[in-house]
């Protein structure tokens, strides 16, 4: 087989390769439901991080390949030196100035992403969250409840309306993680830390604690109910009168308990 033809069928197969691993990364879903508009920012920019590696990989793939079937040592020629090459200063040009490129490109989106998943909206709740071995509580300011301060072991948040969780830990390192949100955030004792979500998809998600925090690390879950605005308001007004008749075991204090 000559060269060229050798090389045609390379290309050939680089491409079909591409094209296979391209459809398998969008046909297959990897992810939980995007539940948040940052999880749409997040895939979004998943997406472009495997439309940008993929080729590169089957490129670097191919041409290894292809080495070694072309040139590979025969037999006879062990003792054999390789011919004296002299470095190419134009493709040693262009293969760092194209990488650079690439890399600065996804970089600066990567950077858009994140800020637009940090951007704080003009209108904007406050939800408490209060980490310890081994289970999560969570604090509804007067500013969402309108009365009182409302603690309890359930997380509801509405659709549409931006959410900054402020996170605190009573003992040890957690980390606040609910997969469709696509954010994750220590929990750290002595300080708070912070992150937010816009809540687009109704149902409930699983909340989990994604650092190994003890021996019931495992049971350390939750649950998140986005619901309608309607119905997170009339949740929070049936918290209240529930803690007032001191039923379901809920504190009317700010911090939790325990």
């Amino acid at each position: 087989m000559t060269s060229r033809r050798s090389l045609a069928l390379a290309s050939v197969a680089a491409v079909v390769a591409v094209a296979i691993a391209v459809a398998i990364s969008f046909w297959i879903h990897w992810f939980p439901a995007q539940a948040t508009t940052q999880a749409q920012n997040t895939d979004r920019l998943y997406h472009v991080l495997v439309l940008a590696s993929i080729p590169i990989f089957v490129l670097v793939v191919t041409v290894i390949l292809y080495s070694v079937w072309q040139f590979r040592m025969k037999p006879g020629e062990e003792l054999k030196d390789g011919p004296p090459i002299h470095g190419n200063t134009r493709l040693e040009v262009f293969w760092t100035a194209i990488p650079t490129v690439l890399l600065l490109g996804i970089v600066g989106y990567s950077f858009v992403v994140l800020r637009n998943n940090e951007k704080k909206p003009a209108r904007e709740i406050q939800i408490g969250v209060t980490a310890q071995q081994f289970a999560w509580t969570y604090q509804y300011p007067p500013s969402v409840t309108g009365g009182a301060p409302l603690n309890s072991t359930q997380l509801y948040v509405p659709k549409g309306e931006s959410v900054e969780f402020s996170l605190r830990s009573k003992d040890v390192i957690h980390a606040f993680w609910i997969p469709a949100f696509r954010v994750q955030e220590d929990v750290v004792p002595g300080i708070t830390t912070h992150w937010r979500a816009t809540p687009i998809r109704l149902g409930s998600y699983p909340v989990v604690c994604n650092l190994l925090c003890g021996l019931g690390h495992s049971l350390m879950r939750s649950t998140v109910h986005v619901v309608t605005p309607a119905q997170f308001h009339a949740w929070i007004t049936s918290q209240q009168s529930a803690a007032a008749s001191g039923a379901g075991g809920l504190s009317t204090t700010g911090a939790a308990t325990g």
